[in-house]
């Protein structure tokens, strides 16, 4: 049997959690980007062996995406989006959590809800950088090569989609026109 708890946060109750990010950034302004990433990624290893709510655990997966989007050379995160990244990282970064992390069930219930705020924060960032990891894992299988081994970047995966774009035009160009071809009519192609 599984029980749904909806948890409303008001307004005062997320300006707690925007304080306690801005908090931990402020302590974490002279730790480079390494710890940063090293203390949110040992924030997930110290989870791994832990049976915790699938609401935890389902926002610590992200939590990874968002670490793998940091340091991925491939995907080439602007400086701007790195530092939005690494500021919401910082968080993670910090000894004092709202919710001590040994408090059973519930150590990790202000972790999880931080995650979520900042998934919504960078929700553009994450998407596009889960759109460029399948796109790179399918072009190393397409390939046959190691995911590992295969060097791919942004622009190529941009460019990648650009033409995806253009044969799905023409194709649902070529569609809309069942049984005939696709002829101009108010200009001519030469």
């Amino acid at each position: 049997m599984s029980l749904d708890i909806c948890i409303s946060l008001s307004d005062s109750d997320l300006k707690l959690f925007v304080d306690n990010i801005a908090q931990a950034q402020k302590k974490v302004d002279t730790v480079d980007a390494v710890s940063i990433v090293g203390a949110a990624r040992s924030l997930l290893e110290s989870t791994g062996d832990k049976q915790l709510p699938d609401f935890v655990a389902t926002r610590l997966q992200h939590l990874d995406s968002m670490i793998n989007m940091v340091e991925d050379a491939g995907f080439g995160l602007p400086d701007e989006d790195r530092e939005n990244v690494l500021a919401a990282l910082a968080y993670f970064a910090s000894p004092d959590d709202a919710i001590s992390d040994n408090v059973p069930v519930l150590g990790f219930l202000d972790d999880a809800i931080m995650i979520e705020l900042c998934m919504r924060e960078l929700q553009h960032e994450i998407e596009a950088y889960e759109d460029f990891r399948r796109w790179r894992d399918n072009e190393a299988t397409r390939r046959g090569e190691s995911k590992a081994g295969l060097m791919l970047n942004r622009v190529e995966w941009a460019e990648a989609r650009r033409v995806e774009a253009i044969e799905r035009m023409h194709r649902r160009r070529r569609e809309s026109y069942a049984g005939g071809t696709w002829a101009p009519v108010l200009f001519k192609v030469r």
